[in-house]
């Protein structure tokens, strides 16, 4: 006969096994991301050139954007990368605030083909250190493969590599028009 307390830890065993499975086959899990520089710019200056959601062309990847709605509530943009019959990314404004200087959108049509992720929401907002410009670019997605055992372009750390390539490239650019601050 068993001794109770073996019995129990058996049991407790058995259950932490179930949970560590279960967990793996959860599948992947929500990533987050965010990119900042300081630039030798006030922060009016600087979000009269990137406050538009209709206006991506600071951002050197992208060729053209067109957002027939403007800054209104969930109006789309279209934005071509690359080149004139570049891929294309579709997106929605969830939210806009040109008092704070920030909106927040979504991409609407995931094609992880061109951004390895999903449901990927993201907010661009700029903010005052000191009459320079803090540009801070965040987002939240999912890796570009559902299940367990991604492929190498669809795991979490290809999308959190991805986006923030995506983040550096604008800020950088942002830095080389307007300059950087010091720490930025």
């Amino acid at each position: 006969m068993r001794h109770p307390l073996t019995a129990a830890v058996l049991g407790l065993g058995l259950g932490l096994s179930l949970l560590a499975s279960a967990a793996e086959a959860h599948g992947p899990s929500r990533q987050k991301t965010s990119q900042e520089a300081l630039l030798n710019a006030s922060p009016d200056e600087v979000w009269a050139a990137v406050g538009q959601f209709g206006d991506m062309s600071w951002h050197p990847a992208v060729f053209s954007t067109e957002a027939p709605q403007g800054n209104e509530i969930k109006g789309r943009r279209t934005l071509t990368l690359g080149a004139a019959d570049g891929p294309q990314l579709l997106e929605e404004l969830t939210k806009y605030d040109a008092d704070k200087r920030s909106y927040s959108y979504r991409i609407s049509k995931d094609d992880v083909t061109i951004l390895p992720v999903t449901n990927y929401s993201s907010t661009l907002k700029v903010e005052d250190r000191e009459g320079k410009a803090l540009v801070t670019w965040s987002g939240a997605f999912y890796r570009g493969h559902p299940n367990n055992n991604p492929p190498p372009e669809l795991t979490d750390e290809a999308a959190i590599k991805a986006v923030n390539d995506l983040y550096r490239a604008g800020l950088d650019n942002l830095a080389e028009r307007f300059g950087a601050g010091e720490g930025g």
